[in-house]
């Protein structure tokens, strides 16, 4: 009968584990999703701020050039 309620015990404690680690690589790769999503936008603002960087020069250059005229 103990060895019953043991080997009980340790399988238990196994699925238990099992279980915890998988939890934990739940919240793992949500985690890391969430961090790609915020890399991801931050590479958007960026590029979108380049875009606007070179519309300005450019509006810029034609204003200059309009002046010098």
């Amino acid at each position: 009968m103990i060895s019953l309620v043991s080997g009980l015990a340790r399988g238990s404690a196994v699925v238990g584990a099992v279980f915890l680690i998988v939890a934990l690589l739940k919240h793992l790769i949500v985690a890391v999703g969430l961090l790609v999503a915020i890399i991801k936008l931050a590479i958007i603002v960026v590029f979108i701020a380049v875009l606007v960087m070179i519309a300005l020069a450019i509006y810029r250059d034609r204003q200059k050039r309009k002046s010098e005229l």
